[in-house]
C-alpha cells in the first residue's frame, strides 16, 4: 500500500503524480470499508478524495490554512494527516470524529459540524493574516448545496471586495444538496458548466472574484495543475470545481441521495445492515401531513434541504408539487418565509433538526412571535437519545425556545399527542408553536388525548397522589412512569404524575393544588436545566415550604457520548433518584 509510506504530508508529496491516481483508489477502498461497519457520511467523502490529495500536494498545511464547509468530506483530509489508523485498523474506528476537530490534529483549525460556515471562517483567517504581514495560503472548500447558506452568501459577498490579498474558495461542484439543490446560485453554476467556465453570467465574478473552471475535478492530475497555479495568488479566486458524489462506489454514484449519510451497509449491495422494524415517527409524521395537504390546500411543508429529515423521499416530493417547499441550505429564509405565507392565509410547517433551529433564533423571535404569525415549527433530534456529535447535539432548544414570548413548545409523550398537537397547530391561528418531536421510541397513548391545545399551559394531571410529584416532560415521560411505580414499590404510597406537554408556561393552578399533599417536586426535561423547564416550576416554589429537584442535563458540549453514560452521569435512572429522594432525608 502506497498509504504504509504516507506518515505525514511530505511524504506525500514525495509521490508521483501517477502514484497519487493509485493512492486515490487506496484512500477511496479504505472510507468504503470503515463507513460500511460505522456509518457516516458516504457520498460527499468519496467525491472529494482526489480534490483532497491535490490540495495537500500542492498547499503546505498547516502553514497554509484549509477550511472544509461542514467538514463532513473530511475522511482523506484525516487520513493523509496523521489519523490513517482510524481507517484502517477496525478497533480504532471510533476514535476520530467524522467532523473536523481541532482537539485531534493541527490541520483542523475549528471543530465545526453547520454548513455554510467556510468562507467566514476563511475570511477571517486571511484578515487576520493580512494584518499580520505574514503570506500563507488560505483555502475555503465549500459544496454540497452551502451555497446556498445565508452565511456562505454574505461571506463570498465580502471575500470578493474586501480581503485583498490571497483567499482561494474552492467550490465542489457535484450538482447536489443532500437531495437535489434549490436556489438561483445553483442556475448559474449549471450554465458555467454548460459553457466550461465560458458563461457571460458568473455570480463569482460579479462579486470581484477571479475565477478558474476545472471540469475534471476528480482527476487528480488535473486539480494538481490547477490548484499549482493558484497557489500564492495575491487576490481572491475562486476554483470551480465539477466531481461526481458518490465517486468510485456504483451505488453510491446511482443513489446520491441515501448515500449522503448512511447507516453501516453491505458493500456489495449498498443496502444497510439493520433494517428498522415498527413504527418511525419520521414516517408517521410523514404520512399524516400529507394526507393533511390533500384536504387543505393552504397547508405546506418546508424543509432546509433535508428532506430525509421526516422521509419525504423524491416520489412523495414530486406528488406534493408545489406544497412541498425546499428552500436549500437556508433555515433563516425558511422561517421567514413560513411567517409571509402565514400572513397571507397559508398554514407552512417547517421541520428542520434541533441545532439547526439555532440559527433561526433572530426570526423565531423577530418574524414569527413578534408578530404572533400561526406557523408550526416541526423540532427534530431534540433530544439526548439523538445525534451525539458536538455540532448535532439536540439539548439546547428547550433553554432557547421556551423563553421566547408568544411562542407556544409543546412536548408530545406518544404518537396520539404528537399528532394532536401537529393538526391543532396547523388548524389554530393565534400562536406561532414549535412542537419538540419525540426521539425515545414510538409510544400508544392509553386512553383518548387532548385534541385542543387553545387553553394554554394546562398541565394534564395522569395520576393523583401524595408527597411527591413527578412532572415529566415529553420524552422523558416514559422515566417518570416507572419512577411513580418504584416510589409507590419503595415508600407504600403512590405519588402524583403529571405529563406537562407546555413547555413555554406553567400551570399556576395544578402547582397550586401541589401544595396540599405533597412535600416534593420532582421536574425531568431532555435538555439542559440552566434556563429550561425546570427551573420555571422552582422558581415558582422559591418562596413555599416544597422542595423542588430538577433533573436534566448538565450545560456542556457533549461529543460522540454514549447515552447510558450521560443519563447515569446526570442521575436520569429512576434508581438514582430514589437513592436521591432518600438521601433528601424527607420521608
Amino acid at each position: 500500500m502506497l498509504l504504509e509510506k504516507i506518515n505525514d504530508l511530505s511524504d506525500l508529496r514525495k509521490l508521483s503524480v501517477e502514484d497519487c491516481i493509485l493512492l486515490a483508489d487506496e484512500i477511496r477502498d479504505l472510507i468504503i470499508n470503515k463507513l460500511s461497519q460505522c456509518g457516516g457520511h458516504l457520498g460527499s467523502n468519496l467525491g472529494i478524495v482526489e480534490m483532497t490529495i491535490a490540495i495537500h500536494y500542492v498547499f503546505e498545511s498547516p502553514e497554509d490554512k484549509i477550511v472544509f464547509d461542514v467538514s463532513h468530506q473530511s475522511a482523506t483530509h484525516k487520513i493523509l494527516t496523521g489519523r490513517k489508523e482510524a481507517f484502517i485498523n477496525p478497533q480504532k474506528y471510533r476514535e476520530v470524529s467524522g467532523y473536523m476537530n481541532s482537539d485531534e490534529s493541527e490541520h483542523d483549525l475549528f471543530k465545526i459540524g453547520h454548513t455554510s460556515t467556510s468562507l467566514s471562517l476563511a475570511c477571517g483567517i486571511a484578515k487576520a493574516r493580512d494584518l499580520r504581514g505574514s503570506k500563507e495560503n488560505v483555502i475555503a472548500v465549500i459544496g454540497d448545496g452551502a451555497l446556498s447558506g445565508g452565511e456562505a452568501l454574505e461571506g463570498l459577498d465580502y471575500g470578493g471586495t474586501d480581503i485583498e490579498g490571497n483567499l482561494i474558495i474552492i467550490v465542489n461542484d457535484n450538482q447536489m444538496s443532500i437531495a437535489e439543490n434549490h436556489g438561483g446560485i445553483y442556475k448559474n453554476l449549471k450554465e458555467l458548466r454548460d459553457t466550461k467556465g465560458e458563461a457571460r453570467n458568473n455570480i463569482f465574478k460579479a462579486l470581484g472574484y477571479d475565477y478558474y473552471y476545472v471540469a475534471e475535478g476528480n482527476n487528480v492530475k488535473k486539480m494538481i495543475e490547477a490548484l499549482q497555479k493558484v497557489k500564492d495568488i495575491d487576490h481572491p479566486i475562486v476554483i470551480h470545481v465539477c466531481t461526481k458524489k458518490g465517486k468510485g462506489y456504483p451505488y453510491a454514484e446511482e443513489h446520491q441521495e441515501i448515500t449522503h449519510y448512511i447507516h453501516p451497509f453491505y458493500i456489495e449491495t449498498g443496502l444497510e445492515k439493520k433494517t428498522f422494524s415498527g413504527e418511525r415517527y419520521d414516517y408517521i409524521l410523514k404520512n399524516f401531513l400529507i394526507e393533511k395537504m390533500k384536504k387543505d390546500s393552504q397547508v405546506a411543508m418546508l424543509v432546509a434541504a433535508t428532506p430525509v429529515m421526516l422521509s419525504f423521499s423524491e416520489k412523495d416530493r414530486k406528488a406534493l408539487g408545489a406544497r412541498f417547499i425546499d428552500v436549500g441550505i437556508a433555515e433563516e429564509h425558511a422561517v421567514a418565509m413560513a411567517a409571509g405565507m402565514a400572513r397571507n392565509g397559508g398554514k407552512p410547517v417547517f421541520a428542520t433538526k434541533s441545532s439547526f433551529f439555532q440559527r433561526t433564533y433572530d426570526q423565531v423571535s423577530q418574524e414569527l412571535c413578534i408578530n404572533k404569525l400561526p406557523v408550526t415549527l416541526i423540532v427534530i433530534n431534540a433530544s439526548v437519545y439523538a445525534t451525539t456529535d458536538a455540532t448535532h447535539i439536540g439539548i439546547f432548544d428547550i433553554s432557547m425556545l421556551s423563553n421566547i414570548p408568544n411562542l407556544v413548545y409543546l412536548a408530545p409523550t406518544n404518537k396520539q399527542e404528537y399528532l394532536a398537537m401537529v393538526e391543532w397547530s396547523i388548524d389554530q391561528d393565534k400562536y406561532p408553536v414549535a412542537i419538540r418531536a419525540p426521539r425515545n421510541g414510538v409510544f400508544n397513548a392509553q386512553g383518548e388525548v387532548e385534541q385542543d391545545y387553545s387553553e394554554l399551559n394546562r398541565y394534564l394531571i395522569v395520576q393523583s397522589g401524595e408527597q411527591i410529584a413527578i412532572i415529566a416532560l415529553g420524552d422523558f415521560y416514559q422515566i417518570g412512569e416507572e419512577l411513580v411505580k418504584k416510589i409507590d414499590r419503595k415508600f407504600g404510597w403512590k405519588p402524583t404524575l403529571i405529563n406537562p406537554r407546555y413547555i413555554t408556561g406553567i400551570d399556576e393552578k395544578v402547582l397550586h393544588s401541589l401544595l396540599q399533599k405533597h412535600r416534593l417536586v420532582i421536574t425531568m426535561e431532555d435538555g439542559i436545566l440552566e434556563g429550561g423547564f425546570g427551573e420555571k416550576i422552582a422558581r415558582f416554589y422559591s418562596m413555599t415550604d416544597i422542595y423542588v429537584k430538577n433533573y436534566g442535563l448538565k450545560k456542556e458540549f457533549l461529543d460522540r457520548y454514549d447515552v447510558q453514560e450521560v443519563m447515569k452521569k446526570n442521575h436520569l435512572e429512576p434508581d438514582i433518584i430514589i437513592e436521591d429522594i432518600v438521601e433528601m432525608g424527607l420521608f
